[in-house]
């Protein structure tokens, strides 16, 4: 229900939304600094509205308040790691609308400052029980026979494929899975504002990577299923399975707007705040290495950029791609917008069946 919730508000507010932003002229600006070709390849992308994770915020958050669990701690750190991320991701919109002859919007050190301390909130949540305490009911936990507090879970890191953790940290080890939760929810956010550069392709990709994880959590919920499967039972997981339902609703809905040709784009409003969304249900989970499986195409739109700044920087200005992110390296080479985002969902597509699959093999 709160899949189809979302799915209805953002289809009936979608028109009206658009029609806002067309009389506010909340238009997308084209940087092509980098990249100059962009600047004709996506000559009729201009003036699209942008901002459009607004619709996709708002729905989910409205169904997921309906549907909800709100004693639930993990269900409300992921409404507040939404609307922080929201505040941080429209003021970067902001700023891009604001000033479109230098339309970089909010410095990278501010950004990456502000996206820390969210993922800080995260680690203290995972690591602090007076911090937890704070949002709610402390979630049940148990691997097997044996309970655990979130303290030790989240110092536990899940290899898919693996029955066992990899990894087991307390005491002073926690102040690595801090930063290991740092790392995730922060690179999460960032890998997919960089995949968002086509049409559909990020939010279609977002859909699959909920769905992977929706299904963890709800098999982590079950305590009948997580032990037959060999999987750590979270009773508060459900809650995590409510609000992914929301989101793939929510998303849904925008990529009947989004889809090639896009009648709107979701801006940073909506890749930020997806992305660290994804991140923090990660975490919540014990599943951040999942995220290198069913976040794959996510993994690789941010590596190819990290390789070219490197090579460009210290290689005497040497470009591995002829564009960085990689989606824009295959336009470049002639390749329709169209068939490089359904080819990115079928990878797509194969990650989630993959990162499935691993269940099997726990």
């Amino acid at each position: 229900m709160a899949a189809l919730t979302a799915l209805i508000l953002s289809i009936f507010l979608g028109p009206r939304f658009i029609r806002k932003l067309y009389s506010l002229k909340i238009g997308q600006p084209i940087r092509v600094e980098e990249c100059p070709l962009l600047g004709e390849l996506h000559h009729d992308k201009k003036d699209t509205p942008t901002m459009g994770g607004i619709l996709v915020v708002f729905s989910l958050i409205v169904s997921t308040l309906l549907w909800g669990d709100l004693s639930s701690s993990y269900l409300k750190l992921l409404l507040v790691v939404t609307l922080l991320f929201s505040f941080l991701g429209g003021r970067d919109d902001y700023l891009k609308l604001k000033y479109k002859k230098n339309s970089k919007g909010l410095s990278g050190k501010k950004k990456l400052l502000t996206q820390g301390a969210i993922a800080a909130l995260v680690a203290l949540f995972m690591l602090i029980p007076g911090f937890t305490n704070f949002f709610g009911e402390m979630p049940v936990i148990k691997e097997g026979l044996y309970a655990l507090n979130l303290q030790a879970f989240a110092g536990n890191i899940y290899v898919p494929f693996m029955k066992t953790p990899w990894l087991q940290l307390s005491g002073v080890g926690l102040i690595g899975i801090f930063f290991w939760i740092l790392f995730i929810v922060v690179g999460t956010s960032n890998a997919v504002n960089l995949t968002d550069g086509l049409d559909g392709l990020a939010s279609g990709l977002l859909v699959m990577a909920g769905l992977a994880f929706g299904i963890f959590a709800y098999l982590m919920s079950v305590e009948s299923f997580a032990d037959y499967l060999n999987l750590v039972y979270i009773d508060q997981a459900s809650e995590v399975a409510v609000f992914l339902a929301a989101m793939i609703g929510a998303l849904l809905g925008f990529l009947w707007f989004n889809g090639f040709p896009a009648q709107l784009f979701m801006g940073d409003i909506g890749s930020l705040t997806l992305g660290g969304i994804l991140g923090t249900v990660a975490i919540l989970l014990g599943r951040g290495l999942l995220l290198g499986i069913v976040g794959a195409v996510f993994v690789a739109e941010a590596l190819s950029v990290i390789l070219q700044v490197i090579s460009y920087r210290y290689f005497n200005k040497k470009r591995i791609f002829l564009c960085a992110p990689l989606h824009h390296h295959f336009e470049y080479k002639g390749m329709k917008e169209t068939k490089i985002v359904i080819r990115f969902w079928i990878v797509g597509l194969l990650c989630l069946l993959i990162g499935l699959i691993s269940i099997k093999f726990q």
